[in-house]
């Protein structure tokens, strides 16, 4: 009876948690867009701050009374939250376009962004934060760490700004921008169902020059948002590689006489690893956020760079679509994290 018992109580932990995790979905998308709604009418209402000036304030108020922005903010907000509720974040007033239409364009090269920063974050954070863990306390580790934290606190744009004055102008070894040359975007875009992103549809081609074309316009990019969070994912390693060097089993292995790289790599790795997962929700959120300033920064045309281009323009229904639909893709991608870390980790569930 125990054993079945015990498997129903498990069963039951992690659905529950599945549960509530996904019903946090709703509370957080809704105090995000809720802020982001009222943040946005306090410079007043968008329609003038797009493009008061270029009329009379007749055809202002016209404009207004049309959009609906004459009434009372609290009416708006609740039509607002209805669009949402049908899966319509509105159209720009700039170019009307259907905000979700920007998604379907633009998504798949800020997909593509965050995911080459994230395996930069990966490959820089993991290896060194157990080199930082095996040399503890020794000159090798006080250079990561400082590494670490420089990296942390560099601004992104200004990161960019020095990779591209390094390898571009400098050396003359990477392009200085965009997501591939003029030639290669066009023959990109003459594929069968493009995907949007450039990776996927240049393997589909199974053209070398391509492939390197798409790949050299990204290292740039990747390393410049990547870095940042490397530099979080070495100092999380390097803490659980240490705590975990610590543990009973441990200090029984080496006492049979396992060396100190083994015990690293084969024992002390896989627990480290789990915080790793737990905060990579909001790494990824991180990401995101700094997907503005990096598209910016190299032309890269993304959601980040067209978001850029609509808060120049002023277009606060188009910034308010955006970063709805940020908050939304934010709150499912911790929702899938977590779910990830609990089947790792079953303590995440508790």
């Amino acid at each position: 009876m125990s054993g079945p018992r015990r498997e129903r109580t498990r069963g039951g932990g992690l659905g529950r948690y599945v549960l509530i995790r996904f019903l946090l979905i709703f509370p957080t998308v809704f105090i995000l867009v809720t802020l982001v709604f009222f943040l946005m009418r306090v410079v007043g209402n968008p329609i003038t701050a797009a493009v008061g000036g270029r009329l009379t304030p007749a055809q202002l108020q016209e404009r207004l009374h049309a959009a609906g922005y004459d009434r009372p903010i609290i009416v708006q907000y609740g039509e607002y939250l209805g669009q949402l509720a049908r899966g319509d974040f509105g159209t720009t007033l700039t170019d009307h376009q259907k905000i979700i239409d920007i998604l379907l364009t633009y998504g798949g090269a800020t997909i593509e962004l965050v995911f080459y920063a994230l395996i930069v974050a990966l490959i820089v954070g993991i290896p060194l934060g157990m080199l930082a863990a095996y040399v503890r306390d020794r000159w090798p580790d006080v250079i990561l760490r400082v590494f670490a934290i420089f990296t942390y606190a560099t601004p992104v744009f200004f990161a960019g700004l020095l990779l591209k004055l390094v390898f571009s102008v400098w050396l003359g070894w990477l392009p200085l921008g965009g997501r591939a040359s003029t030639r290669i975007e066009l023959a990109l875009g003459g594929i069968p169902n493009p995907t949007g992103i450039y990776i996927i549809d240049a393997l589909r081609t199974g053209n070398p020059t391509i492939i390197t074309d798409v790949l050299a316009h990204a290292v740039m990019p990747a390393l410049a948002l990547g870095l940042i969070t490397g530099g979080v994912f070495l100092r999380l390693v390097r803490t659980n590689v240490i705590g975990t060097l610590g543990a009973d089993y441990i200090d029984a292995a080496r006492s049979r006489g396992v060396s100190e790289i083994k015990l690293v790599r084969a024992h002390a790795l896989k627990p480290a690893l789990i915080p790793i997962i737990t905060v990579m929700g909001l790494q990824i959120a991180m990401l995101l956020g700094g997907s503005v300033l990096t598209e910016t920064t190299f032309g890269w045309r993304g959601l980040g760079f067209e978001l850029q281009q609509y808060l120049s323009a002023r277009d606060f229904v188009a910034v308010q679509g955006i970063v709805a639909l940020l908050a939304v893709i934010v709150a499912v991608t911790n929702f899938i994290v977590d779910i990830v870390a609990a089947f790792i980790d079953p303590r995440v569930r508790y």
